[in-house]
């Protein structure tokens, strides 16, 4: 058995109806992989509001659907995107750090997803638990403390730990490889489509918080 880790043309997950599965019975699973903005934080809107702070001296402009459509991309290549789409040069760095300052700036107005986070609690010291998150681990680590979540992950992987971002599957593969347990044994809780699809390329089952459903990732034969 091979896991896919490659963009395929078939469909990754087998989507199954939420009601299928208890949303408190994980017992199948060898870990808990949970991304944090959006699905353990409701801070999606304030990374929005940030962009949009930052990004007006440079004249970019970015629609609220592309934004939530490349959620768990890192910052800098988002700033490159966008300056290519818009033939605008704007240094992505400076950019970033302009973005990172705007939303730490909103960062006493993060609340928990209760509905995530108490799946996170419950299942603590029973099955191993972790944070996989295309933020930086300042950041992440931040609003873990804000929710007063931070006690309760073993392991946390952020964008700095790996040299590939999602829909990649490394932020995923790393994390099962420091909770010490085999990729097609972990479920993620996601957001994204990107994270979506960073989850089905490392052969994890997936949930996604939005709508409640899991996804059952394939496996290709060796």
């Amino acid at each position: 058995m091979q896991h896919r880790l490659t963009r395929q043309t078939a469909p990754l997950f087998t989507t199954i109806p939420a009601k299928a599965k208890p949303v408190d019975d994980f017992s199948q699973y060898a870990g808990l992989i949970f991304d944090c903005d959006g699905t353990l934080t409701d801070s999606m809107p304030l990374h929005y509001e940030a962009w949009l702070e930052a990004l007006i001296p440079y004249g970019i402009s970015f629609p609220e659907v592309k934004f939530y459509s490349m959620g768990g991309m890192r910052s800098e290549k988002i700033v490159e995107v966008l300056g290519k789409e818009q033939s605008i040069d704007a240094d992505p760095n400076e950019v970033t750090a302009l973005k990172e300052a705007a939303f730490g700036r909103r960062m006493l107005r993060i609340e928990a997803r209760e509905d995530i986070c108490s799946i996170a609690r419950n299942h603590h010291r029973k099955i191993p638990i972790s944070v996989a998150s295309g933020g930086d681990k300042e950041g992440v680590t931040a609003q873990l403390e804000q929710i007063g979540m931070r006690e309760y992950f073993e392991v946390i992987v952020t964008a700095e730990d790996t040299e590939r971002h999602k829909p990649e599957p490394d932020v995923f593969l790393k994390t099962a490889e420091l909770l010490g347990v085999p990729p097609e044994g972990c479920l993620v809780f996601e957001d994204s489509p990107l994270g979506l699809e960073a989850a089905a390329r490392a052969s994890m089952d997936c949930i996604d918080v939005r709508d409640g459903k899991l996804y059952r990732a394939q496996q290709a034969n060796a």
